[in-house]
């Protein structure tokens, strides 16, 4: 009996929280794609996932789009000697082959300027990414609480490593 009610409240648990779905692009995997929440008047939003490429060549996250902000743009935030730096990745951020890009807090990240409403926990943000070779590829980022570290985990996924991320 309490087997029942422990399975049965770890799904209701699960289906409350959206799942962090895995998106393919040819040889890129991009996983656990969430955002942070914002309070209201917020100028700014993060947005984070990880791209795991399994290609034999890298690939090049050119751009961000996003239709929840005046502008989305993919950024860099840093600190050297002591000071914190932000700088927009106009570039775009390379994904070597058998390598992955870890866009998370405190590196690589998705700058959503001017949110058109609050990002609220719980829901949802469409976001686009383009890659130089793989093109256009629709992602859906669940946004976690104000603050957050990372997203919520869905345990059924295999665990990515930053440590071959591209820096």
């Amino acid at each position: 009996m309490i087997k029942r009610i422990a399975l049965s409240l770890l799904l209701a648990a699960s289906l409350a929280a959206p799942a962090l779905a895995d998106v393919t692009a040819g040889p890129l995997v991009i996983r656990e794609a969430w955002a942070r929440a914002t309070p209201p008047g917020a100028r700014v939003g993060g947005g984070y996932l990880t791209v795991k490429n399994t290609g034999a060549e890298a690939d090049t996250l050119v751009s961000v789009a996003s239709p929840v902000a005046e502008k989305t743009e993919l950024h860099l935030m840093k600190t050297e000697d002591g000071v914190m730096t932000m700088r927009q990745a106009s570039e775009g951020v390379e994904i070597p082959a058998g390598g992955s890009l870890t866009l998370e807090p405190g590196g690589y990240h998705v700058m959503f300027i001017r949110p058109k409403t609050p990002f609220v926990q719980g829901e949802t943000v469409p976001l686009t990414l383009t890659f130089a070779k793989a093109g256009a590829v629709e992602v859906t980022l669940t946004i976690s609480p104000i603050g957050a570290a990372g997203p919520a985990k869905d345990h059924s996924m295999h665990d990515m490593h930053s440590g071959d991320a591209a820096q």
